[in-house]
């Protein structure tokens, strides 16, 4: 309901916190009576509750003097905030709003459509309604209300969510999901032991996963709790769970991904006995029912990530099933996403990226079920705070996890905690030994003792000391005893740590020459995680040779590390020190220019690894600029392997993104986050990082007005949800685009943004509109001499047309498409109008010329490296094989395809493929193997919200209902599938309902690719 009083829309929310949200904002309730009151009208949405039964609900038995008093004042309360939705009728109350207004009553509209669903068999169906309406729950219901009333309905609603997730449960497991779904159902029976069907769950899904013996001995278990705490027999469907486990082949465990993620170990470890004893055994303890947590804590510099490391590895043997790391950032002014960590650990243990779900709670649920019944250890290094480690805890007490914050994370329940003090005086003394070398400590023990004084007895302020003298063998200790006395007499306190620790760094700053003093200072304002020596070159505006000898000096004072042959790195106390030492000593624009020339470099980089790329499309090569410096021979070195360059470089290009973007360069930060996009991040779906980068620079171009820029990071958005498949965010992003461009004036930017939104459009079944889009936008091109957009714009109206069902015009324009090709010679883009050529071919039953052209087009994809092209170009050929009776001369390219696509996370090709594979086997007669593909393929297109390719599949499995002799289910089917061909004006409305054929002969296709 649209609310005249409110101006939008209104939602109540009663499955967790009570709330009401118009317009995106929550709106003020008041106390627990008015939200019990507004509970208690919105749990009868629609029906008059009298005030009698208010009064009942909101006191009990307990009835207040004024009761109704009350009520009416907290109606009027309510009606503040509700308006009119809030009705007085029949000596009563009603709240008056669509049922879809309403969470509980949603939650209850999908369990109903899910159980009728699986009573007509459709378990995917079943299942995607109830994920749906389980994603309303926020928490504990109606949280916030109290009272004899809230309390039933608390519990009655929170016994339809546990049968409504093990109605979910229940039909994935139709669909022969057991083996991602053992982990779920196992924390489920520690938090409901007593709920028999969650049992019978089990037993199926260890029984799928080829686990038949532990499927038997859970239910042994279960049958003798059951006869001993209560003296039953195990019920029906726990029973027919058991007999399915006893008559089911064993098949061979599959085997789960083993994580291991821990970094090198410190080769010249030392100290820190007890610290190391203590961890260990924390970590390797009996396991109780709660996972062991251990939080070590300290002062900067302490060294907590370095025994963290080496106590990781120490008990890493105790934990086969891996070992999982992640660096929370704690102390970066831009902490780690909990949900991005989560993703990063889902994906390490097998989690494929399209079942990840969206929100930190749902990736925390999924994780801890992951682990459940699993030996893993996490370690998380530098956390900030408790609320960024809690949704990173397992909850298999099999596992451990080993936390370092400079905090004590008090707050975390169940911790144990280990707080690193300085090192004793023998432990300094003997790690300074180890840095130093030759004896000299033992030959000056009292100007060593003085140095670990000075240094504060802490790790990295004693590593640095003795770096320096390592570096200068002639020195005698009391030298740096005598600097430093001096050095701390006139530093000031240092907010990130200990006194000495910055003295120790100021020391080892002010000895530098000024060449080294700027490398360092602009390395850490860069902040770039690590880097190759190139960099020092525009960081420092000084030829390769003069910035090799800065950085080579640098890693002699030991305040740059090397990671490897030709990777560096700064410590992140040396990274924070070099960067305050900039903004102290250089003036701001100086150091926008180091980043400015840094950041175009990286740019001439990008743009020239692209072109090398396997899958890039072959583009001219950039040419050098005047000013790079770099020779074309270094760069060749540098790009020898492109995608392992991307790989070493990727946050460092991230970093130069972002600082670029909070320095207001913004044409470099929307260029060089442009180029990120068209490269690496979009062949590798590296989709976080596309999302940040342009978030970064589209903030700065947003601030500067520089609308050019922001069309050009609109349009990178609007790529990036199209390629997520989320198109309605697309479409706006694209829109955005277009006024940007209109604003800016660029016409050119202007056509290609509309080419794109027509993309758009014609995925989501907008096709009059994307035809509409185009056909005002091919009269502009043709006036403006470029034929490569030309052609693109020719190539997305053949491929409209072609679904509306115009297939001349769609011929037609094609062919324009390649003649306006034919002028730049984009080879790759000609192969993909042939692909679209064949596809119109086939749509107008001309097999022979579709073949032809989609041969050439899987030719070409094939010979320029194009692996996912190459799998559209074989899933096309494949249905004019199947049309031609040839079909299984296909399945192995098929087969191999789907490979590529989920290698690739690409979801539109794999249901794409999925479908055609159950083509395959409807025309070679066995309707029953393709039934289960089709509904696959059903999942994703209702996962990508594609309603025109759900309708296109609907059709194929109408024929498969039809010829397992369900009439009635056939007709269902099409007729949902018939009505969505209208609704999007699709040729397939006006086509005949295809009827069984013969085995290999075919039927009637959807003409789509």
């Amino acid at each position: 309901m649209l609310l005249k009083s409110m101006g939008g829309r209104m939602r109540v929310l009663l499955l967790g916190p009570v709330q009401v949200e118009s317009e995106g904002r929550q709106l003020s309730l008041g106390g627990p009576k008015p939200r019990g009151l507004l509970a208690v009208l919105a749990a009868n949405a629609g029906q008059v509750v009298s005030l009698d039964q208010l009064v009942d609900a909101l006191w009990g038995d307990v009835v207040a003097v004024d009761a109704r008093g009350a009520i009416y004042t907290y109606v009027s309360t309510l009606r503040r905030q509700l308006g009119d939705a809030l009705v007085r009728s029949a000596g009563g109350y009603l709240l008056d709003l669509p049922p879809d207004a309403i969470d509980v009553t949603c939650f209850a509209r999908h369990a109903a459509e899910a159980r009728r669903a699986a009573e007509a068999d459709d378990h995917a169906t079943a299942a995607k309604k109830l994920r749906i309406g389980l994603q309303l729950w926020r928490g504990a219901p109606l949280t916030g209300v109290q009272g004899g009333w809230a309390e039933a309905e608390r519990a009655r609603l929170t016994e339809q969510r546990l049968v409504a997730i093990e109605d979910r449960i229940g039909a994935e497991l139709a669909l022969g999901w057991g083996n991602r779904l053992v982990g779920e159902i196992t924390a489920l029976n520690t938090e409901h032991p007593l709920r028999e069907r969650l049992h019978a769950h089990r037993v199926t899904a260890l029984t799928q996963s080829g686990r038949r013996g532990e499927a038997l001995e859970h239910f042994r278990g279960v049958r003798r709790e059951l006869a001993d705490e209560l003296g039953v027999d195990p019920g029906p469907e726990l029973t027919s769970a058991h007999q399915n486990a006893l008559h089911a082949d064993a098949r061979p465990k599959v085997p789960l991904p083993t994580p291991a993620q821990l970094p090198a170990d410190v080769a010249d470890f030392t100290g820190r006995a007890d610290d190391v004893r203590a961890l260990i055994a924390m970590l390797t303890e009996r396991p109780g029912a709660a996972v062991r947590v251990c939080v070590v804590s300290g002062q900067p510099g302490a060294g907590k990530s370095t025994l963290a490391g080496h106590v990781a590895h120490r008990v890493r043997g105790d934990f086969p099933d891996g070992q999982l790391y992640a660096v929370l950032s704690g102390t970066r002014p831009v902490i780690a996403d909990p949900a991005e960590v989560l993703g990063a650990f889902l994906r390490a243990l097998g989690v494929p990226d399209t079942s990840i779900p969206p929100t930190v709670e749902d990736r925390a649920t999924r994780f801890r079920s992951e682990l459940a019944g699993r030996k893993v250890l996490v370690v998380l290094d530098d956390a900030a705070h408790e609320q960024q480690v809690r949704p990173l805890l397992p909850g298999a007490p099999g596992c451990a996890v080993l936390v370092t914050s400079r905090n004590k994370l008090s707050a975390l329940e169940g911790a144990r905690r280990r707080d690193l003090r300085v090192l004793p005086d023998p432990e300094a003394l003997r790690l300074l030994d180890v840095v130093v070398g030759d004896g000299r400590v033992g030959g000056e023990p009292a100007a060593a003792t003085e140095i670990v004084r000075l240094c504060g007895r802490l790790p990295l302020a004693v590593r640095i000391a003795g770096a320096r003298l390592a570096a200068r063998r002639h020195w005698p200790l009391a030298k740096l005893a005598a600097r430093l006395r001096t050095e701390r007499s006139v530093l000031a306190e240092l907010a990130i740590g200990d006194l000495e620790v910055r003295g120790s760094l100021a020391l080892s700053y002010h000895s530098l020459a000024e060449p080294e003093r700027t490398a360092l200072r602009r390395l850490g304002f860069l902040a770039v995680p690590s880097f190759a020596p190139w960099l020092l070159a525009p960081l420092l505006d000084c030829p390769m040779p003069e910035a090799d000898d800065v950085l080579e000096r640098l890693v002699d004072s030991r305040l740059v590390d090397v990671v490897s042959g030709d990777r560096y790195v700064l410590h992140d106390l040396t990274r924070v020190f070099g960067r305050e030492r900039a903004l102290a000593d250089e003036p701001l624009e100086d150091l926008k220019a180091a980043v400015a020339r840094v950041g175009e470099v990286y740019l001439t980089l990008v743009q020239r690894a692209s072109t090398l790329l396997p899958n890039a499309v072959r583009l001219p090569t950039p040419p050098l600029p005047a000013d790079c410096w770099l020779d074309q021979p270094l760069l060749d070195e540098l790009l020898t392997e492109p995608d392992r360059w991307f790989d070493w470089e990727q946050n460092g290009l991230v970093a130069v993104v972002e600082l670029a973007g909070e320095l207001d360069l913004s044409g470099l930060a929307a260029g060089l986050a442009a180029a990120l996009s068209s490269s690496s991040f979009a062949l590798n779906n590296q989709f976080t990082l596309w999302w940040r980068t342009h978030q970064a620079a589209l903030a700065a171009a947003q601030r500067t007005g520089d609308r050019r820029a922001e069309g050009q990071l609109l349009c990178g958005l609007g790529w990036l949800r199209y390629e997520q498949d989320r198109l309605d965010e697309a479409a706006d992003y694209y829109r955005r685009a277009l006024e940007a461009w209109i604003s800016d004036g660029d016409l050119q930017r202007q056509t290609t943004t509309r080419i794109e939104l027509s993309r758009v459009y014609r995925e989501q079944g907008g096709l009059r509109a994307a035809a509409a889009l185009l056909a005002e936008t091919i009269p502009v091109l043709k006036l403006m001499n470029d034929p490569d957009t030309l052609a693109r714009a020719y190539h997305a109206a053949g491929l409209t047309h072609t679904e509306l069902g115009h297939l001349d015009v769609a011929l037609d324009a094609c062919e324009q498409a390649v003649n306006c090709y034919a002028e730049t010679d984009p080879v790759h883009g000609v192969a993909l109008v042939l692909r679209s050529i064949s596809l119109v071919h086939r749509a107008a039953g001309r097999l022979d010329e579709a073949a032809a052209h989609g041969e050439r087009a899987l030719e070409i994809f094939t010979s320029v490296g194009d692996r996912l092209m190459t799998a559209y170009a074989t899933q096309s050929l494949a249905k004019i094989r199947i049309r031609q009776g040839l079909g299984a001369t296909e399945r192995r390219r098929l087969s191999k395809s789907l490979e590529v696509c989920n290698d690739m996370q690409d979801s539109f090709g794999q249901a794409l493929i999925l479908r055609t594979l159950g083509e395959l086997e409807l025309a070679a007669g066995d309707p029953e193997a393709a039934k289960p593909l089709l509904k696959r393929a059903l999942e994703w297109w209702d996962a990508l919200n594609l309603p025109l390719w759900r309708a296109r599949t609907l059709r194929d499995l109408s024929v498969v209902l039809a010829l397992a002799g369900d009439g009635a289910g056939s007709d269902r089917v099409w007729m949902e599938a018939h009505e969505l061909f209208e609704q999007n004006h699709s040729r397939e409305a006006g086509e005949p309902r295809p009827v069984p054929q013969k085995p290999s002969k075919g039927f009637s296709d959807v003409g789509s690719p």
